[in-house]
């Protein structure tokens, strides 16, 4: 019956006052720390903590260190707990932090732009085999980690490292992290524009500045005038990608938004075109909407992708040019579609100068200290002592004569360090995995190593480009949506019942030609036994299915499911 003033409807329950918490943004004035995460951030500056590491915590050892310090603020100094040994996966999401921790480290090392001098290369190992039993992997954001470092030996190793220019600084924690660079920058022949200008400038202006060192979470940055669009820039929060003006000539087109992890999404164009000069404070301005308008609430929603994917371009753009620049940006044109495939610059190619640089991998970015020395002694007598590392988990030397390059090669592949280097070598990533990491479930790079060697061994006739990115949990920090075959690392049941390591696949993912992301087959699942041969399976079909110039992308979106199991 219709509600009337005879019979009125019964009344609906009124709710409490109270005042809504919002997203947790600044900018409209929601301070209050929703997470214990934003309270340490309010509490003390993350920068602050370098002070009681060098004064206290390196004094008096490792249970010295407060809670909010081990596992908070020294971040933003590189430095993170590893995995206690011995953890298997299926504990990982169950036992309490300081169960997880291990009284030692992962020191992360900023290279930023990829570049480094023979002098600090040689730095870094010597540093790897004194204070880290050898370790130093090469990441697919070009810096260096540590693994087995003890707090007492970090201010002798940060004084080691400042002493030839090199940080830890914010190179973990809500800050700007390390800014990836094209390898090549500078040297490249068929480069549009150099942006080591403006990497330089970034890291001068905004690198340990207090006002940009309390993010809602990570800001990732890359800075790219290569044609190879070679730092992943569809997965940085902001990323500058060299592209030729109709009118004004080179510069660069801009994107927002992109990131991985367990809610994948591509960035976007703002479709504004940023000369290299203004690049700096281009950088600011978006760098401040994340701290002012980014989400604080929830720590899975804190990245600047969700605020990106809520605003859109259009109003990010807006906000961006009227709050932050107080002026309008140009419009510009979309980068064009790279040539070449692969985008790591492995192999021998001609600088803009007439010389060579040498690009080489091991497998999965595993190296060591003592193998990095002897990369320095080499890059020193066949190049001008400059390096780089990939956003691939790769190396090259630069400013090789041409005389000197078969004799450089011959001694790179002495270390097993390949510059013609299969597929399977040169397309494989890997993560930390479960041998130092807290938040692992399965071993990841002993497994991409030899399933590298399995596949070399089985199909050595394959020579079709492939990616295969192996990830030790859900987190994608080896970018498993945007591989070939994405392998994120989980517990499954086998033949016989039992919960063993092993994988969900994602197929078909992309960047570059075509960007986007993998996708999963219904019930696909293979135990880290199986992988070599599910992997060799799938590769078959795909040479005896695919068409003319088909990649593997392609032919998974099409195939059966039947095919891809």
């Amino acid at each position: 019956m219709a509600a009337t003033p005879e019979n009125p409807a019964p009344a609906t329950p009124r709710r409490k006052p109270g005042r809504h918490r919002g997203e947790g943004q600044w900018a409209v004035g929601h301070f209050t720390p929703l997470n214990g995460n934003e309270q340490f951030k309010k509490d003390d500056d993350g920068l602050n903590v370098r002070t009681r590491i060098e004064t206290i915590y390196s004094k008096r050892g490792f249970d010295s260190i407060d809670p909010n310090d081990l596992r908070g603020r020294m971040r933003w100094w590189g430095l993170y707990t590893q995995r206690r040994q011995g953890i298997d996966g299926g504990k990982t999401a169950i036992l309490e932090p300081e169960e997880l921790d291990d009284e030692y480290f992962m020191l992360r090392v900023r290279v930023d732009g990829g570049r480094l001098t023979t002098e600090q290369l040689r730095v870094i190992g010597e540093i790897s085999q004194e204070f880290a039993r050898g370790t130093a992997d090469l990441t697919d954001r070009q810096n260096i980690q540590y693994h087995w470092i003890r707090i007492e030996d970090v201010p002798e190793i940060w004084n080691r490292l400042e002493a030839v220019g090199l940080s830890t600084t914010e190179a973990c924690g809500d800050t700007p992290r390390v800014i990836l660079g094209s390898p090549v920058a500078g040297i490249a022949a068929d480069e549009i524009i150099d942006g080591t200008p403006a990497i330089d400038e970034i890291q001068r202006r905004f690198i340990g500045n207090p006002a940009f060192s309390n993010l809602p979470r990570k800001f990732k940055s890359a800075v790219s005038g290569s044609p190879q669009l070679d730092v992943a820039h569809e997965i940085n929060d902001i990323a500058f990608v060299g592209v030729e003006h109709p009118e004004h000539g080179p510069g660069f087109d801009l994107w927002v938004g992109g990131g991985l992890s367990t809610n994948p999404k591509l960035g976007v164009r703002l479709g504004a075109w940023v000369p290299l000069d203004e690049v700096p404070d281009v950088f600011e301005g978006v760098i401040s909407i994340f701290r002012d308008y980014g989400y604080r609430r929830l720590r899975t929603r804190a990245r600047l992708k969700f605020l990106v994917a809520d605003w859109g371009p259009e109003k990010f753009r807006q906000v961006l040019q009227d709050e932050y620049l107080k002026r309008e940006l140009l419009d510009g044109p979309a980068p064009e579609q790279p040539r070449d495939v692969w985008r790591d610059h492995l192999g021998v190619h001609r600088q803009n100068d007439g010389r060579f640089y040498v690009g080489f991998a091991s497998r999965v970015g595993r190296v060591d200290g003592a193998t990095l020395s002897k990369i320095a002694e080499l890059a020193e007598t066949h190049g001008s002592g400059r390096l780089r590392t990939t956003a691939e988990q790769k190396l090259i030397v630069l400013d090789v004569a041409e005389d000197r390059v078969d004799s450089l090669v011959s001694g790179l592949e002495a270390l097993c360090l390949k510059v013609n280097a299969s597929p399977f070598r040169r397309g494989t990533m890997a993560c930390t995995g479960i041998e130092f990491c807290k938040l692992a479930i399965v071993e990841t790079k002993a497994r991409g190593a030899s399933l590298i060697d399995e596949l070399e061994r089985r199909i050595p006739e394959f020579d079709e480009p492939i990616t295969i990115n192996i990830n030790g949990c859900p987190n994608s920090c080896a970018r498993i949506q945007v591989a070939d075959i994405g392998l994120k690392g989980q517990l499954v049941l086998d033949g016989n019942g039992n919960q063993v390591e092993g994988f969900q696949v994602h197929l078909g993912g992309a960047l570059g030609l075509e960007a986007g992301f993998g996708r999963k087959v219904r019930g696909l699942k293979v135990t880290s036994a199986e992988l070599p041969d599910y992997v060799e399976r799938v590769l078959t079909r795909f040479q005896a299915e695919r068409t003319e110039g088909e990649r593997f992308a392609a032919w998974t979106a099409r195939a059966s499911e039947e095919a891809l199991s």
